[in-house]
């Protein structure tokens, strides 16, 4: 997700989208409630919780950061 207001990119993984989106954007993430204007720019789906934590992993990295950027640049 990434957020106009605070240029800043969150990376997460989850097993239920829509209600971890619902948690953002109604204030219960610590992380994303300091602002309301987080939009969602790119999702993956995994068969296993491990898949996808070693995924958020490489997303977190400079290279991946870079890859979530690039997508941000066509707006949100």
């Amino acid at each position: 997700m990434y957020s106009e207001k605070l240029d800043r990119l969150y990376i997460g993984q989850t097993q239920d989208l829509d209600r971890r989106l619902r948690e953002h954007h109604e204030g219960v993430s610590f992380y994303t409630k300091r602002t309301d204007d987080w939009c969602l720019i790119h999702t993956e789906e995994y068969d296993t919780r491990a898949e996808a934590i070693k995924r958020e992993k490489q997303l977190k990295s400079s290279r991946g950061r870079a890859f979530l950027w690039q997508k941000i640049e066509g707006g949100c």
